[in-house]
């Protein structure tokens, strides 16, 4: 049984005065009280009143990545019979090199409506994703988890034998998507670490998105 709490631990001002970005470190709790979950992430909110000042901007000091001793591998995870013929999927942590980029191969287009659910799904309501007369172009901008979503699975071909995401670094949505936009999908292999779990070594991937072939994220 999990629940989750958030504190505010940043804020800071736009530059368009109407918004601003607050920092929040969330933690799921499971039903003994033990952190299952501890990650920071920031949100855009809109401020109450326009005209008044910006508060005390204050920049949490983050760590730029994570090192291997912060991950939490599951007690009595133990990949020395693991099976590759089985799995399908030959590769293994030596194979990978630092500086190595994979291409995922897949392309997938995306459509109006798929989104639309998902982003119900995640309790987003707001009416860019939804109501076409919002814009002036009369389209309906893709909610950016929806597209994070799609990287994840393009990403699979290709990193068949990774297990399970340990952490994460960070992360941008950097630039819109609509109907139509077709994506595609490459890691870059940026540090390797082993574990003491028996057949179990660390990954660092860079997992970048592009769409119809632009060569920006």
């Amino acid at each position: 049984t999990l629940r989750s709490e958030s504190e505010v631990i940043g804020l800071k001002q736009n530059s368009n005065g109407k918004s601003g970005v607050v920092w929040v470190r969330t933690r799921g709790h499971n039903q003994w009280d033990e952190v299952v979950l501890d990650y920071v992430r920031w949100v855009m909110v809109k401020k109450r009143d326009e005209g008044t000042g910006p508060a005390d901007t204050l920049v949490p000091n983050l760590k730029p990545a994570l090192a291997v001793s912060d991950l939490v591998i599951p007690e009595g995870l133990d990949f020395g019979r693991y099976d590759f013929a089985l799995a399908g999927e030959r590769h293994r942590w030596d194979d990978y090199a630092i500086g190595e980029r994979i291409d995922h191969v897949d392309w997938v287009t995306i459509e109006e409506a798929e989104h639309m659910l998902a982003t119900r799904l995640w309790q987003n309501t707001a009416k860019v994703h939804f109501d076409a007369t919002n814009r002036a172009d009369g389209k309906r901008l893709i909610y950016g988890g929806h597209v994070i979503s799609m990287a994840r699975a393009l990403s699979f071909n290709g990193l068949a034998n990774a297990q399970m995401i340990v952490g994460l670094n960070a992360g941008a949505h950097a630039h819109p998507c609509f109907a139509g936009d077709t994506l595609r999908a490459w890691s870059e292999v940026i540090d390797k670490a082993d574990t003491d779990a028996p057949g179990v070594g660390a990954v660092r991937l860079r997992l970048v998105a592009t769409r119809d072939g632009d060569d920006r994220p």
